[in-house]
């Protein structure tokens, strides 16, 4: 059953809260030592927050659109009493005493959370392989990686062991476990999910959002998800009253004009064909679907990646790590705090300033365009460790920037993107595509995404432990 199914047979009385936790937990129990989605199980937690969602079930209260449903939360998102790790060993006992903002408002909308999901040290690699937690992997192929930074949301939601996940996103992380474990991944707008109260982002690079299996549930999570706090540097325009994304997703769209583009920002970076296909096959149905579909420049220049890099290094030279404890940090983190400890303020002004240039050339550039669709990445889902090089961590980092050279630049724009699983190799592993949507325009960008859903359903695709 999807999110929305669990609710309403949660509505109709046919399935109790306690029974989904407890089915849930069940499967995290007996699968998750082979994929690695979780860091911490609260399980206690979840079955008291059950009983009080069943209370409230009987008592015939007007409840959310996603009561009661578990789901998980990224272990770089504070957690009041949970161990938050951040994928370090250096905060690995770390216990916030707050919430952030997104957690607070999930639990508002009655959803129950299992426990903290897996991710790389700060978040900071595309690939999910801590010294924390074992490494995560996709439930399609257990040998190949889940992804990151949200690479556990996305293994737990794709081998069933919840229902949707939190995720966040600096420069890809939501969409690229979502392309590597065949799930819906959507990247907000800059502004429409808090990253408060705490999380310091001067740049605007990350956002949080969902995972889900349909663009129904992803919808109805960022229904629970969206909206600001006081203080927030950036406030996305609200919906109109009575609207919602999950009804968004209903709304006809139209014939919509779709540009498209393959080459990536790093020149030199070759396009596996299984992603290509995808790409093709993904222009084949928009245009079947009505939708006008044409080939557009590349709207962001190669001379953005160092600009990119820049702000990376010093933000991850910016995280607060004791000195005596550098040490215990991951070599590709070290790698790159001493990286961006080289870069001056006059250096780091001038790369904000070109990104931000560059960002408003790019939304010009495609204000034409209802979407714009690319590979969601540049090739199938790798193996775990293929990625990651210790030994030559800037070997590391440029092998990174090869697997996902298409979804960083959407993080510089501030615009919303989604990864759908519209393709599938012969062997059965997911690939996905990339749609960005106008700024601030989730509810049109569901609305396709829908459609899309509509045309050439994936739900059926699911991985051996389902």
């Amino acid at each position: 059953m999807t999110a929305l199914e669990q609710s309403a047979a949660i509505r109709r009385r046919d399935v109790r809260p306690i029974e989904l936790v407890e089915h849930y937990l069940a499967r995290i129990e007996h699968f998750d030592a082979g994929l690695g989605a979780f860091v911490t199980v609260t399980a206690e937690r979840a079955l008291d927050a059950a009983r009080d969602a069943e209370e409230a079930v009987l008592a015939g209260d007007e409840l959310p659109a996603l009561y009661g449903v578990p789901t998980a939360i990224k272990d770089l998102n504070r957690t009041a009493g949970v161990v938050t790790t951040f994928g370090s060993a250096v905060t690995r006992r770390f216990v916030p005493p707050v919430d952030d903002h997104v957690v607070m408002r999930l639990g508002m909308a009655g959803l129950i959370s299992l426990g903290k999901t897996n991710v790389p040290e700060f978040g900071l690699p595309c690939y999910t392989e801590p010294d924390v937690a074992p490494p995560a992997r996709t439930p399609h192929d257990p040998s190949r990686s889940a992804g990151g930074s949200s690479g556990g949301a996305g293994a737990a939601v794709s081998a069933g062991l919840v229902a949707v996940a939190q995720g966040s996103d600096g420069a890809g992380s939501i969409r690229i476990p979502a392309s590597v474990c065949g799930l819906v991944g959507l990247k907000t707008s800059r502004g429409r999910v808090s990253g408060g109260p705490v999380r310091a982002d001067p740049l605007g690079l990350g956002v949080n959002g969902p995972l889900a299996r349909t663009v129904r549930d992803a919808a109805a999570v960022l229904d629970a998800m969206a909206g600001p706090m006081p203080g927030d540097p950036w406030w996305a325009p609200p919906l109109p009253p009575g609207e919602s994304f999950l009804s968004a997703v209903d709304r006809a769209t139209g014939t919509l004009r779709i540009g498209r583009y393959v080459q990536p920002v790093i020149v030199d970076t070759a396009i596996d064909p299984a992603c290509i296909a995808a790409y093709e096959h993904a222009s084949t149905l928009l245009e079947r679907l009505g939708h006008v579909v044409e080939d557009c420049a590349r709207p962001f220049p190669p001379d953005l990646v160092p600009k990119f890099e820049t702000l990376w290094a010093v933000g991850a030279a910016a995280i607060s790590v004791p000195a005596e404890l550098e040490d215990q940090l991951r070599p590709l983190t070290r790698w790159l705090r001493e990286r961006g400890r080289h870069v001056t303020a006059t250096e780091l002004l001038e790369a904000a300033s070109a990104a931000q240039v560059a960002a408003r050339e790019a939304v010009v550039a495609a204000a034409g365009y209802d979407a714009v669709l690319t590979p969601t990445l540049a090739q199938p889902p790798v193996a775990v460790g293929a990625l990651r090089d210790d030994s030559e961590p800037a070997k590391d980092f440029d092998a990174q920037k090869r697997f996902t050279p298409f979804t960083a630049s959407y993080n510089l724009t501030g615009q919303p993107a989604i990864s759908l699983p519209l393709f599938w190799t012969s062997d059965g592993l997911p690939i996905g595509i990339q749609l960005a949507g106008r700024p601030a325009g989730e509810a049109a960008l569901l609305a396709l995404a829908g459609q899309l859903e509509e045309a050439c359903p994936w739900r059926s695709h699911t991985p051996v432990c389902w």
